[in-house]
């Protein structure tokens, strides 16, 4: 399958503005790319590219005063094939967890094991641990929370979404985060583009948030938002959570004037 993937964002600084891009394709995927990836930047600014802390592909920038807008359009390989299940993917005793998984047990800015730990061992405690422990958990916020844009607030917690019960596809993914790590299951916030593939179409199209346990070994895919497995995720950045992967970041003020999304798949 190929994906057409891109994006047109436009923001407004009233005075040169550094700010830092999270908006190519992580690099686990760039192989599967078949056409340039080129952020456009107008007025023609230079981008200096570089690795963070977590293995995500950034761009920094001094952005002039007045208008800004970066666009790109390519085209990506998929395997067209939906998430996977692995129901007998065992949970590992934290001791003989890999060392870089530690670090996605812990209480993170969004994600609050310590508040939220009481909670998760009574909800989930009785379950079995491993891929039914982390299902139970997916499916149990995917069905407490109720989805809304006029919920979305970006100093929304995970316990904040406990206690409210409404969210956006961040929040949904920040609360079944922090239970996972409550329960010992290491997990990460994962963003990038997921498009309305084998769905009914939803527009406008938006960038998703879901979420990876680390299980049997290895990462698995989880999205507490819709709780089915879906077609055609693109992965561009992940990290404790989605304070870590801003998809930009200004160090000043910046109005968002447009912000439009691609991610259809090509006959």
């Amino acid at each position: 399958m190929i994906i057409k993937i891109g994006f047109d964002i436009q923001f407004e600084v009233p005075a040169p503005t550094p700010m830092i891009l999270m908006l190519y394709v992580h690099p686990s995927r760039q192989a599967d790319l078949r056409g340039e990836e080129k952020i456009t930047v107008e007025p023609n600014i230079p981008l200096t590219d570089f690795t963070d802390l977590y293995g995500n592909r950034c761009a920094r920038l001094l952005a002039p005063a007045g208008n800004i807008r970066f666009s790109l359009e390519t085209l990506i390989e998929d395997s067209g094939q939906p998430d996977t299940k692995h129901p007998d993917a065992i949970q590992h005793a934290i001791e003989d967890l890999p060392n870089d998984t530690l670090p996605f047990l812990l209480t993170s800015r969004y994600c609050e094991v310590d508040k939220l730990s009481d909670i998760a061992w009574k909800l989930f405690g009785d379950t079995a641990p491993g891929w039914s422990r982390a299902q139970a958990i997916n499916t149990w916020v995917h069905k407490h929370i109720t989805f809304g844009y006029p919920f979305a607030d970006s100093s929304k917690s995970a316990f904040d979404v406990y206690n409210d019960s409404r969210g956006v596809c961040r929040d949904y993914s920040h609360l079944a985060i922090a239970f996972c790590r409550c329960m010992n299951i290491p997990a990460r916030y994962t963003t990038g583009y997921m498009g309305d593939i084998g769905v009914p179409v939803v527009l406008p199209m938006d960038f998703s948030g879901w979420y990876e346990v680390y299980l049997g070994g290895r990462w698995h895919t989880f999205d507490a938002r819709h709780d089915i497995p879906r077609i055609g995720r693109i992965v561009m950045a992940r990290g404790r959570d989605a304070a870590d992967v801003a998809l930009t970041t200004n160090f000043g003020r910046a109005t968002l004037k447009k912000f439009f999304i691609i991610s259809d798949e090509i006959s």
